[in-house]
């Protein structure tokens, strides 16, 4: 069977707004044969695989179910969901201890079925969670992803390109760090068309404040607390980051995407999940991108660094 044809099947654990959104974004893509959903609440997980089995006819085949933790077994990525909500003015790392005694538990059942697929970990605080996800499974690191800051990073393209007015596919950019508070925006290497964005610039001729960098950065960070501050959780986005990050393992495509993997040695970081640009295909991570950061860029991260590895250290697993 040629490669593109073979059956993908990809399993989701935790079917709340963010793990149906992703079965939903990827049941349109057309990437999956297969999707299975698991829940603690068996009821639910059964109930969205109905509703979304009834859109089948308008979509390309595949086959969509609820089950328990015997369907990891032969999938080809298992997207972990499930955790405690976010709740309006809570931080990421507020939740930590909480979403480690579900992983206790979760991880597992998952390694019971399974040592050969990709985990993808999109529970907040995704870098911790994906550490502790590691650390319980035995998998080798580069097959333990988290998403990261994949979204902060597009959100960033995006606000780039409206501010500079011009399309996002020729904005490059990235967040790296944790998916959180502490996360760096890379404004060294910040192009437009090949570009610097300070030989850019000048010939945008907008004459923008000095302040504009800093205001389009908070706009960045603080965009998941405005979201659940107005509506009580985000899901979409996150849902479509998380369809790109699947389809590059499925496809075997190598996208370079800022997902959160085991750092050894970058930028003088090690043992901590955190997001750099890395290469993602069937295996998970392949192989981080180096960057030159400026000075202030390298201490801010090892910064970020520093806050989640000391964050994992009061963990209790």
């Amino acid at each position: 069977m040629p490669k593109d044809m073979r059956p993908r099947k990809v399993v989701i654990i935790g079917a709340g707004f963010v793990g149906s959104t992703f079965a939903y974004c990827l049941m349109i893509s057309g990437l999956a044969s297969e999707i299975v959903l698991i829940d603690v609440n068996r009821t639910r997980a059964e109930g969205e695989a109905m509703d979304l089995a009834h859109g089948v006819p308008f979509v390309r085949p595949v086959v969509i179910r609820s089950g328990d933790y015997d369907e990891c077994e032969g999938a080809d990525v298992i997207v972990i969901t499930a955790g405690a909500a976010q709740k309006p003015g809570e931080t990421r790392l507020d939740l930590v201890q909480r979403n480690a005694d579900i992983f206790k538990d979760i991880i597992p059942k998952v390694t019971r079925h399974t040592t050969s697929s990709v985990l993808l970990i999109v529970t907040n605080p995704v870098d911790i969670m994906t550490y502790l996800a590691y650390k319980l499974s035995g998998y080798p690191p580069s097959m333990v992803i988290g998403s990261g800051t994949v979204l902060d990073t597009l959100r960033f393209r995006s606000l780039l390109s409206l501010h500079c007015n011009v399309s996002a596919r020729n904005v490059h950019a990235y967040i790296i760090g944790e998916h959180g508070d502490s996360e760096v925006p890379v404004w060294s290497l910040a192009n437009i068309a090949g570009m610097r964005l300070a030989e850019y610039c000048p010939l945008c001729e907008r004459g923008c404040d000095p302040s504009w960098q800093r205001e389009l950065f908070e706009e960045v960070r603080d965009a998941a607390y405005k979201v659940i501050e107005r509506k009580g959780a985000t899901y979409y986005a996150i849902g479509l980051a998380m369809t790109e990050i699947t389809g590059s393992i499925l496809r075997d495509e190598n996208s370079v995407l800022t997902v959160s993997s085991l750092l050894d040695n970058y930028q003088g970081v090690s043992d901590v999940c955190l997001s750099v640009p890395a290469l993602v295909g069937k295996q998970g991570v392949s192989k981080v991108v180096p960057l030159s950061l400026s000075q202030e860029e390298e201490k801010a991260f090892r910064k970020s660094a520093e806050i989640i590895r000391g964050i994992i250290d009061k963990v209790t697993i």
